[in-house]
């Protein structure tokens, strides 16, 4: 009776198996992170990733389930099912081109292929064939061959040509049914218990990438894309909604609204960079990284040093908002996807507008890659200069202008803009592929001597920069302000995306509008990219109540906490102490200081209050 069901008994083992190999390649193209695991816990890895194999593969099999069902009522004893193998191959096509995409987005990025990956790829595909550069070659295509190889023979194995049905009365032939696609289902849901699959349900390892290798990559992608497409509810409810606001309310409050005052005015002109990857670990004042940053590390000397300052996220787009508006990561949303409420959020542009300001955004790439557009366009910047602003001889590498072709354009448009004026440029060299319009200072032998290469070369068009500014009368009455956009695993290679050193940047305030008795002075309070808006309008005597997730760094009385996150975990650091959080696997994943159980207890509840909040705020927008 049941002869004919063998048929999806070997479908199955084919799919746990293409999926139990896939598998075995990622850890072995990470083996180097894996080396201190002992190998009952690797091994361990493909019994937790069961679960979620088993309803990737109940997914699968549901379109032949149902063909199946309807030959089943009928009398035919004997039916083709050659074209499951092409199905089969059609799929593990698919797949094995998302686990070579799955593979690099990790090496890069520490989390896996998501929502987010395939949207950036469809809106922006010359930006993600540049990102991708850097990604070795003949090992993508490799491991490529090698899945589509060894599942097109596991195919050719396993998958039977043909179903025989024997004769079966319809009563049984109706049971049959009803419990192979219930069982399917259960299969696809995890089971009969409350809670339905999620992805926390393969993890299980302190060491978060055993848990990112059991995660089935085709599962998490879908489950990633389904729920990227609502934000109706908040998925970060871990308290009641008062006592998530009152904490961070608290964490916001000072006992007199103040500041030191470090500016000789408080209408100077105003241009921030943006640096691309610019981590604190180029350069010599915070990472000991020798003759990358030169000019940099003067500035730093030279002007205000803020040491213990965090990105607030780990891409562009968070670190672009995060810079110019104040406002916080979503852990695994992106408040950029949504232009509509994008513009809700006030920006240091409209405040500078708003008080006489002329205003610029300088990039040297396509703005509309990640809705930058959308975001300059409303938040009263007057003029826009993008790749469409320059020759075509000035598009020299994959991602746009150069930084010094960009710089230089800024420093003439500044000369003939009326002052005061605001002016944000966003640096793009110091991107993957890592190119050059000249040699690679440090090599090309690897990504991290190609990084520094990179760093160093914006770091030179930032002391070219200076250095022909000072020759112009508004150089005396400017504040340049150096932040990164985010920090990023090379040059070390050491920090994961969950440890709050992969977010540690620069933040620098520089120019001869400095108080000559701030000059050369480091603040070592914790803060955070976001807090640039509050501190700069509090110099410039502008409100800033607006700026509900920014705090004045200069204010005596501002806590010293600061706020990141990466997708679906978060991180949150007060007073030095750090802890962050994964919240799929609902664990720790990094405490800076352990044997401080109870303040451990209090950072962790600031954070998740602080996400939880914040992410009310922008379904609220």
């Amino acid at each position: 009776m049941f002869k004919s069901l063998l048929f999806f008994v070997r479908f199955f083992i084919f799919w746990l198996l293409y999926f139990a190999i896939d598998r075995f390649i990622f850890i072995f193209i990470f083996h180097k992170k894996l080396r201190s695991i002992p190998l009952s816990e690797k091994l361990a890895t493909f019994y937790h990733a069961l679960r979620l194999d088993f309803s990737m593969a109940a997914y699968i099999a549901v379109i032949p389930l149902l063909v199946y069902s309807f030959w089943y009522f009928t009398k035919r004893e004997t039916v083709s099912f050659r074209w499951v193998k092409k199905y089969n191959i059609v799929l593990l096509s698919l797949f094995s081109l998302i686990s070579v995409i799955n593979f690099n987005i990790y090496r890069e990025w520490g989390s896996k292929v998501n929502s987010r990956a395939i949207e950036f790829a469809i809106r922006t595909p010359n930006e993600s064939l540049a990102s991708g550069a850097s990604s070795p070659i003949f090992l993508t295509l490799s491991v490529l061959l090698i899945l589509i190889l060894v599942g097109l023979y596991l195919n050719f194995k396993l998958i039977p040509k043909k179903i025989e049905f024997i004769p079966t009365p319809i009563a049984a032939k109706f049971a049959i049914i009803v419990l192979t696609l219930g069982f399917n289902f259960l299969l696809i849901r995890g089971g009969v218990g409350t809670a339905p699959n999620s992805q926390s349900m393969a993890f299980f390892s302190n060491h978060q990438i055993l848990n990112h290798a059991a995660l089935n990559t085709e599962w998490n992608l879908t489950s990633s894309i389904l729920a990227s497409n609502t934000v109706k509810s908040n998925p970060y409810q871990y308290f009641e909604k008062q006592e998530a606001a009152k904490e961070v309310a608290n964490l916001f409050s000072v006992a007199k609204d103040t500041t030191v005052s470090i500016l000789k005015t408080d209408r100077p002109n105003v241009v921030i960079f943006i640096l691309e990857s610019f981590t604190a670990d180029l350069t010599k004042t915070l990472g000991d990284a020798d003759g990358i940053t030169p000019n940099l590390d003067s500035a730093a000397k030279n002007g205000i040093l803020f040491s213990q300052v965090y990105a607030t996220g780990n891409r562009t787009d968070k670190g672009l908002i995060g810079s110019l508006t104040g406002f916080p990561t979503l852990a695994i949303g992106s408040v950029v996807k949504w232009p509509e409420k994008m513009q809700r959020i006030p920006a240091i542009s409209q405040k500078l507008f708003q008080n006489g300001y002329s205003t610029s955004f300088y990039y040297g790439g396509e703005s509309e890659f990640d809705n930058y557009k959308a975001f300059v366009l409303s938040h009263n910047y007057e003029r826009l200069v993008d790749r469409n602003s320059f020759d075509k001889k000035d598009m020299n590498s994959k991602w746009g202008a150069y930084d010094g072709t960009v710089f230089q354009r800024q420093l003439t448009d500044a000369n003939a803009t009326k002052q005061p004026f605001f002016s944000s440029i966003l640096s793009l060299t110091n991107h993957e592929p890592f190119e050059l319009p000249g040699k690679h200072k440090f090599g090309t032998l690897d990504n991290a001597q190609q990084f520094k290469s990179t760093a160093f070369y914006t770091d030179s068009c930032i002391g070219s920069y200076l250095k022909e500014a000072k020759k112009h009368a508004w150089y005396t009455n400017t504040l340049f302000i150096f932040v990164a956009d985010h920090g990023h695993l090379l040059p070390k290679g050491d920090h994961e995306i969950f440890e709050p050193q992969r977010y540690h940047i620069p933040l620098i305030f520089y120019g001869d509008v400095i108080k000559d008795e701030f000059k050369g002075r480091a603040f070592s309070e914790t803060g955070s990219q976001q807090d640039i808006a509050a501190t700069l309008l509090a110099q410039l005597k502008i409100n800033h109540k607006d700026f509900k997730w920014s705090k004045n760094l200069l204010n005596p009385y501002t806590k010293h906490f600061a706020y990141f996150s990466w997708d679906n975990g978060l991180g949150f650091i007060d007073n030095g102490h750090a802890v962050t959080f994964d919240n799929i696997g609902k664990s720790i994943l990094y405490n800076s200081n352990p044997k401080d159980a109870k303040q451990t207890t209090q950072i962790l509840k600031s954070g998740k209050s602080y996400l939880q909040t914040v992410y009310e705020q922008f379904i609220n927008l």
